[in-house]
């Protein structure tokens, strides 16, 4: 049995020299956490099972200095590490890789240029592509939902979700389970699927659409945004189907620490990697 996966995030400003981890909700309102090299060895001492590098300032001069944070990290950090931002070619991949990333997630890039999903699972091979879908909830009339098989029930009523690109700024009109199947087909190894809405609210994760997700494709779902407390995984891996669940606010803040979800999946029946 595979064990679930607890996967830190840390979304990187890479503004000022080093770097700086921030973290926001529904991707505003961004705070100091800590640095990137210090976080991430800090969480592989702790038990994360992999770590998520986003470049959320992501440009064609700032990619040499996520660069180099990998580079930095992986020297004393032997977890798979997947970094992301700013990722338009498969040369910017290759980049990455080669400064000790073991995967890339890809987000505008893929949705500008899908054929980028193929060519970087074909290089490096499928289980080093990630897709990352930030989702935005989009609630719609039940009589004008038709016989859609995207349109999900939740609390806020029948809804459909949108990608989104450029760090949530923009939208794109593109339906995101339909892009779920889509990238799967395309190549990608995996889905980092983000609820903008729930994204650093500590609400709890959008569990409609990971299970819908979940169904929809037979590629790992890593479940992200709303994560307030150990009883949130639980539930998503309990409900949803996702095969690992993506934290940032309860692990930079101290709120939880690894050890302590891990321990509390442990008691409950869940197989997790314990050190």
């Amino acid at each position: 049995m595979l064990s679930w996966r607890i996967i830190p995030c840390l979304d990187c400003d890479l503004a000022i020299p080093g770097g700086r981890v921030v973290k926001g909700i529904e991707f505003k309102q961004l705070k100091f956490a800590g640095t990137p090299s210090d976080l991430a060895e800090k969480y592989y001492g702790g038990g994360a099972d992999e770590i998520v590098f986003l470049d959320i300032t992501a440009s064609r001069e700032r990619r040499e200095t996520m660069s180099q944070v990998v580079e930095r990290t992986s020297e004393n950090v032997f977890i798979p590490l997947t970094v992301g931002g700013g990722i338009n070619r498969v040369e910017d991949a290759g980049k990455l890789f080669n400064s000790g990333a073991d995967k890339v997630t890809i987000n505008t890039g893929a949705l500008e240029s899908p054929d980028l999903v193929d060519e970087i699972s074909s290089r490096f091979g499928s289980q080093a592509c990630v897709v990352t879908i930030d989702a935005k909830r989009r609630p719609i009339e039940r009589e004008k939902a038709g016989g859609s098989k995207n349109i999900i029930d939740t609390v806020e009523g029948p809804s459909w979700y949108e990608c989104s690109i450029y760090g949530g700024r923009e939208f794109t009109g593109k339906d995101a389970i339909a892009w779920c199947s889509e990238v799967e087909e395309r190549g990608a190894g995996e889905i980092l699927l983000t609820s903008m809405d729930r994204d650093g609210t500590t609400d709890g994760y959008e569990i409609p659409l990971l299970k819908r997700v979940s169904k929809e494709v037979d590629i790992p779902v890593i479940a992200s945004g709303g994560c307030g407390n150990p009883k949130h995984i639980l539930e998503v891996f309990e409900e949803s189907g996702a095969s690992a669940a993506l934290a940032a606010s309860i692990f930079h803040y101290g709120e939880y620490t690894i050890e302590e979800v891990k321990k509390y999946l442990d008691e409950r029946g869940l197989s997790v990697r314990l050190e």
